[in-house]
């Protein structure tokens, strides 16, 4: 099977076999009590007997958020979750973090350098002062043409949401409904950081942030990390009898600052990332049953569902407006685990704590309310910054 840029992709299968996370939310614990909370469950998520003695290597994404451990993270982690002397790395592509560590993972798998790998992610954002939150978030744009000139996140996918307005048939009206979905979908999820519904009225209604951009708009800092377990095919099977096969992986990397871009009304890194993963898995994206969007601002998923795929060029307000992303209500279920804007958006932790909400989908472990029906695949969407970097992963319950 040939992958992108004529990588020609390995007879081997990679499947997730174990996968947890903390809760989202203002934790109590650092970064190595947080590590050891997120792989301890990923470990114990493995229905056979699995040592963390078995890994061969490990990639954990994280931004270093504030700069309490800039050199070594990697390490300073896995020492404290059993996986001693294995080769470490960490990995930094802003919101996308780990989602690369996961597609880097994969590919140590691909190759056949590894049999075990651990990807995942940490970020610890809540004992910073604002002022401090400010530098550290905004050190994922431009530096020269946007964060010195006092350009914020929140300000960027205003200046994006605007536009989308001026160009297609859209209003503030069409975000709020992404609001509201995700709330609902983040009150029945105990892991999420916001777990509570939010009316239609109260998130039209909520304080300007960046116009047109309210509270509501906007997800939280969080802090929190995750852990996700893949394994060869010949050893997954060993490992369960459920395995979550990873069928399509692709990555892709667009302009840093929004003024170098043809369009900001789409997102090419996503639209190329998820072309490559398509490909790779025999899908398009009529044939995935949810996903897990990367929505910093709830413009950010009306932009992700036509990227993606899900709706038509200009439609991603009608999608929202008609609820085709809410649970069992469309063909695809968007964000069933509230999305960053309820369940959270611990930067380093978000690509890998989205696959942990696939692993428990596909298996049918999520609680009660919380199922997508039938589920039979899926996919993880995970933007760095406003778009420059993105890698989507697409996963089943059969191979490709």
């Amino acid at each position: 099977m040939k992958g992108l840029h004529g990588f020609q992709a390995s007879m081997v299968d990679v499947a997730v076999v174990g996968a947890g996370q903390t809760k989202y939310g203002n934790h109590p614990l650092g970064l190595k009590g947080m590590w050891a909370e997120a792989a301890s469950k990923a470990f114990s998520s493995v229905d056979g007997d699995f040592e963390p003695t078995s890994i061969d290597e490990a990639f954990i994404g994280t931004i270093a958020f504030g700069g309490a451990q800039l050199g070594n993270t990697a390490a300073l982690l896995t020492e404290h979750s059993g996986m001693d002397g294995i080769p470490v790395r960490r990995v930094e592509n802003a919101c996308a973090s780990s989602g690369f560590a996961l597609r880097d993972a994969w590919m140590a798998i691909k190759s056949g350098q590894a049999d075990v790998v651990v990807a995942g992610g940490i970020e610890k954002m809540n004992d910073l002062t604002p002022e401090r939150k400010r530098y550290w978030l905004g050190v994922s744009g431009d530096t020269e043409w946007e964060r010195l000139a006092g350009l914020t996140f929140p300000g960027t996918y205003a200046l994006m949401a605007r536009r989308y307005f001026h160009e297609f048939n859209a209003d503030h009206d069409d975000l709020v409904h992404v609001s509201v979905k995700n709330h609902l979908h983040g009150s029945m999820n105990p892991a999420a950081h916001i777990q509570k519904e939010v009316s239609f009225e109260k998130a039209a209604g909520g304080f300007m942030v960046a116009d047109p951009l309210t509270l509501y708009d906007c997800c939280p800092t969080s802090d929190g990390a995750s852990c996700v377990v893949l394994a060869a095919d010949h050893v997954a099977r060993k490992l369960t009898d459920t395995p979550v096969w990873v069928n399509g992986s692709g990555a892709a990397s667009d302009h840093l600052a929004l003024h170098d871009r043809p369009s900001i009304t789409q997102l090419k890194a996503t639209q190329i990332a998820s072309s490559r993963a398509y490909s790779m898995a025999g899908l398009t994206a009529s044939g995935i049953d949810l996903a897990e969007v990367h929505d910093c601002f709830t413009i950010a998923e009306v932009l992700a569902t036509e990227d993606l795929g899900f709706a038509k060029r200009g439609d991603g307000g009608v999608f929202a407006r008609e609820r085709e992303g809410q649970l069992n209500q469309g063909s695809t279920t968007v964000n069933a685990s509230g999305g960053l804007k309820s369940k959270g958006h611990p930067l380093g932790a978000t690509g890998t704590g989205q696959v942990v909400e696939v692993f428990k989908q596909l298996r049918g472990e999520v609680e009660s309310g919380r199922q997508v029906r039938d589920a039979q695949t899926a996919l993880t969407h995970n933007v760095g910054g406003s778009g420059a970097t993105c890698a989507v992963h697409v996963f089943g319950r059969d191979r490709s």
